[in-house]
């Protein structure tokens, strides 16, 4: 397993989407998700350059923090329980997972004691699955978590995200895409106070028609890692 060379690839990928969507690469983020995969790996593509990364469980997310170099910037991106939010509040980059007030409340009291603001993503349910977390792609419930945030001092919201649901034709996935980003832009129209600019959409199967659709971040783990250990007892 190539890393550094499935790496090379998938920005190569990358590059294509915004050039046939007349976008610069520069405003997508690949953001490698190491899930089930050791501190080994990171620490590889940390050494060529990397220091954004994306984990899926608060445990996993912590001994890594623990193992790799301080300066790394932490994205949780799994459904996030309110009471471990205290375990990451102090350095984590952004939470893209947040679907309730309480959970938004919980991020303000522990970016309170830490000190600091905390950059976060509303993570909208846009294929109304019932087995996937995530507000309902409706104006009204998202403004409503939107408007909160903003009353909220140790917190920031960002933007938005959101898990498309599994086909196998990916371009069925482009109008989930396309829905998050009309979404976003209905919600700075109805705040100008929100300015978000944040879209967290696209995986391993169906990045490169996020990019096409105006993602800012693609959340990538096979594609760079290869397919998971889940016999890695570690995590």
């Amino acid at each position: 397993m190539d890393i550094l060379a499935n790496m090379k690839e998938v920005q190569e990928r990358v590059a294509a989407a915004c050039k046939r969507s007349n976008r610069d690469p520069k405003e997508v983020t690949i953001l490698p998700v190491s899930k089930n995969h050791p501190a080994e790996d990171i620490q590889t593509l940390y050494d060529a350059g990397w220091r954004d990364f994306g984990e899926n469980y608060v445990q996993e997310l912590r001994n890594k923090h623990d193992e790799l170099p301080d300066d790394i910037h932490w994205h949780m991106i799994g459904h996030l329980q309110r009471n471990k939010v205290k375990y990451i509040a102090s350095y984590i980059q952004a939470i893209h997972s947040v679907d309730t007030i309480k959970l938004l409340h919980t991020i303000e009291k522990e970016g309170r004691k830490a000190d600091r603001v905390i950059p976060v993503l509303i993570e909208v349910n846009v294929g109304r699955e019932e087995s996937k977390f995530g507000v309902m792609p409706d104006l009204e419930d998202c403004m409503a978590l939107a408007n909160e945030a903003l009353e909220l001092p140790h917190v920031k919201l960002r933007g938005l995200m959101t898990s498309a649901p599994y086909y196998d034709d990916v371009e069925k996935d482009r109008s989930i895409f396309r829905k998050l980003k009309e979404l976003l832009n209905d919600m700075n129209a109805a705040n100008d106070q929100l300015q978000l600019d944040v879209l967290s959409m696209g995986m391993t199967h169906d990045f490169e028609i996020a990019v096409e659709e105006g993602s800012t971040c693609v959340r990538v783990g096979t594609a760079i890692f290869g397919k998971r250990d889940y016999s890695n007892k570690g995590y």
